[in-house]
């Protein structure tokens, strides 16, 4: 069984990450600090979410002499719908939490 893409909190926060940043691609490292994961937290993430369809990951050459290339992430069509069913989702909870 596959889990859901939007199953904890950490997969939320990435993909609010990358929907706040949208259209414009993301890199592992801006992610990680948008969203407080430490890299053995966020890579198994973006792995995840790259194989169920959700992330475009492409190598980029480093504008830096002598830098390697890094992973360059950008929500699919698929990706966007479930980030912003997630963010409706959060929306959502915190309304119903706030009316209790």
């Amino acid at each position: 069984m596959v889990r859901s893409p939007n199953s904890s909190p950490h997969t939320r926060a990435v993909l609010a990450a990358l929907l706040s940043a949208h259209p414009a691609p993301s890199y592992g490292y801006d992610l990680s600090r948008a969203t407080e994961l430490r890299s053995g937290t966020l890579y198994p993430i973006l792995r995840r979410l790259h194989a169920q369809g959700y992330l475009a990951a492409e190598w980029e050459d480093s504008p830096h002499a002598g830098k390697p290339p890094r992973h360059v992430y950008t929500l699919t069509g698929e990706g966007l719908r479930l980030a912003r069913e997630v963010k409706r989702s959060a929306a959502a909870a915190r309304t119903k939490g706030a009316l209790t």
